[in-house]
């Protein structure tokens, strides 16, 4: 049942939904990951730590609802069901327990850096069939690229 009727062709749609939906599944992934070591983050570090952690759900959050308004505006369904996100977020497996802040650094450093090497590809992907798409995209992975750079500055 399609209740939205896209303006892209069919193969273009195909493309474009595939790309937001899979960055809808990285972005509540990611927001998880981070959410998961804020609350376990130990060290040092913790308060910094634990505060920049925050600033990554947050961003996560506010960057899946784009995502996924756009796939509903095109007439797609968006799927950010647990079980959805288990199977097709490109981010490894979260530490369990206490988390040192050395290592929660880490975590985040490897988890930005693996959405962001799928967000770029989705960049590429809707380049042709949907520019506005892709304009959300690329917005999106410059706001993670800058927290890949601050994570990855606080372990030097």
């Amino acid at each position: 049942m399609y209740v939205v009727k896209s303006p892209l062709s069919d193969a273009n749609l195909k493309t474009v939904s595939e790309a937001l939906q899979g960055a809808l599944v990285d972005l509540v992934d990611l927001a998880l990951v981070a959410k998961q070591i804020h609350w376990n983050v130990v060290g040092p570090r913790f308060r910094s730590v634990h505060l920049q952690l925050d600033e990554v759900v947050t961003l996560a959050r506010a960057h899946s609802d784009t995502v996924a308004e756009r796939a509903a505006a095109l007439g797609v369904s968006p799927d950010g069901r647990a079980a959805t996100v288990a199977v097709g977020s490109g981010i490894g497996v979260t530490p369990e327990g206490w988390v040192d802040d050395t290592a929660a650094v880490s975590t985040l450093v490897e988890a930005l850096g693996a959405v962001i090497t799928r967000m770029r590809e989705r960049v590429t992907a809707t380049a042709e069939p949907d520019p506005v798409s892709q304009d959300i995209l690329i917005a999106i992975t410059g706001d993670l690229e800058k927290q890949h750079w601050m994570f990855q500055a606080e372990n030097g």
